[in-house]
């Protein structure tokens, strides 16, 4: 054999019995690198179940749904996971890089947070949809913010859209694209 190939043969990866302690360590585990709200742990449990259920035609999912659930519930129990705390921390995150309202929404809701919370969350929350769309448009060099004339012109509709699409309002976009400079809005 020659030296720079090496010894390449497959070994396949050892799968450890899926028990519900095993099933609490991996919460635990995802708990420590990351936050979650309780419909998001849910499903990466389900998931890495259904994945070693795969492996294993005998294993009962249903019983592991129920250790599923008394996991969440205990965790909800003992605050590692918190729903308002979560779309707190989220929301906050969204809104200083500049996320319009509809895209907050819609990423709760896929992350499992009822309406009520994120309702409650944002009407705490003081912000200005300009100025959001404005620092979008400062992140992406469209708008106001291309280099020259020319090059604004040219880019309007793809500048619009790119700000329509991101969730902020037609008017909102239009106003911010049509925007001669960023003193329009000091």
């Amino acid at each position: 054999m020659p030296e720079n190939q090496q010894n390449l043969s497959f070994v396949p990866k050892r799968i450890r019995k899926m028990t519900k302690t095993r099933l609490q360590n991996i919460a635990l585990y995802y708990l420590e690198r990351f936050d979650s709200s309780a419909a998001n742990l849910r499903q990466v449990l389900k998931r890495r179940v259904f994945d070693y259920a795969r492996s294993t035609p005998d294993f009962d999912v249903s019983a592991a749904e129920v250790w599923i659930e008394d996991i969440v519930s205990r965790f909800e129990e003992l605050g590692y996971i918190n729903d308002s705390r979560y779309a707190e921390f989220k929301i906050d995150d969204y809104l200083l890089s500049g996320k319009p309202e509809r895209y907050i929404r819609r990423k709760m809701q896929q992350k499992g947070i009822s309406e009520d919370v994120v309702s409650r969350v944002l009407d705490n929350r003081e912000f200005d949809e300009e100025a959001m769309a404005m620092r979008f448009a400062s992140k992406k060099k469209i708008g106001p913010f291309r280099q020259d004339e020319d090059s604004r012109r040219q880019n309007r509709q793809k500048d619009l859209a790119a700000l329509v699409r991101a969730g902020f309002g037609y008017e909102t976009a239009s106003k911010i694209v049509g925007a001669e400079n960023m003193d329009d809005f000091a």
